[in-house]
């Protein structure tokens, strides 16, 4: 890695503004079900050396992402290039960003270069033999989906291209669903390419993961703030009903304690007149 070039004088670079970020998207969002993170590496366009025999030659795919791999080289450096024979893993998942100038390798549309180098097609069907492959049309708004033909033989394997319904499309062996999202990335609102989980959800980025953090934070301390009011009214309610009961208990006593001071007063009225009140 540390010896071939990651990158070549006069090569031109990334095509627009979309590319970076649509890529970094991918790379937010792909966390692949059955594997550890620090078992996960994906990168934007780094070079892919694929042939030991023709060290010179690589393909520089948009995106691509790769399981069973330490994320960091040997586990301690960022890649400069992802070597195959020295990784020992190929990309299990690759996209490509559509563009015009290289619509046609993408689609594999062209033929092979005079010196027998291969097309940027050929390479993940036939050499590195990716299990998935993406390419996703902006302008259009949709994207194609191929995955290596089951039970093809070793000698010719061949892409075939899946039904994508609703712009989703499961990966089963990834345990990870690839898709368009209509939302807003970086302050752009369009539709994205991003992963999504066995649940169906869209997986958050960190970003939005610390957003949600943070509204279910605040939601949890709105539903304690409605809790505390609820229980003040009710100890409230509590309150007033007791002081309810006491002033019908207050009232009570006064209405008893006027009967009796009226029976009192009738009971003297009659004994001054010489009326036994008990023998009436």
């Amino acid at each position: 890695m540390y010896d071939l070039p990651s990158e070549e004088v006069g090569e031109p670079g990334l095509p627009d503004q979309f590319h970076p970020l649509q890529a970094k998207l991918l790379r937010l969002t792909f966390q692949p079900g059955n594997y550890d993170p620090e078992q996960v590496f994906s990168a934007m366009d780094l070079n892919v050396y694929y042939d030991e025999n023709h060290t010179r030659r690589y393909k520089r795919p948009d995106w691509f992402g790769v399981v069973g791999v330490p994320r960091l080289y040997e586990n301690r450096d960022l890649r400069l290039s992802y070597v195959v024979w020295q990784e020992g893993v190929s990309p299990s998942l690759v996209v490509e960003l559509l563009s015009p100038s290289t619509q046609g390798q993408d689609l594999g549309q062209v033929e092979a270069e005079a010196d027998g180098t291969p097309t940027k097609w050929e390479v993940y069907e036939q050499i590195l033999r990716v299990p998935y492959y993406v390419v996703y049309d902006r302008m259009m708004e949709g994207f194609r989906g191929f995955e290596l033909e089951r039970g093809a033989t070793a000698e010719s394997p061949r892409y075939v291209e899946v039904e994508v319904r609703e712009n989703r499309w499961w990966l089963e062996g990834l345990e990870l669903g690839v898709g368009l999202w209509q939302g807003t990335y970086e302050n752009v609102n369009r539709l994205w390419l991003r992963f999504y989980g066995s649940s169906g959800d869209w997986i958050p980025t960190p970003t939005e993961e610390e957003r949600q953090a943070r509204e279910s934070a605040e939601q949890r301390e709105e539903w304690e703030r409605q809790a505390r009011e609820s229980a003040e009214q009710r100890q409230e309610e509590e309150r007033q009903t007791r002081e309810s009961a006491e002033q019908r208990q207050e009232e009570e006593r006064r209405a008893r304690e006027a009967a009796e001071e009226r029976a009192e007063r009738f009971r003297r009225l009659l004994m001054e007149n010489g009326i036994n009140p008990d023998e009436i």
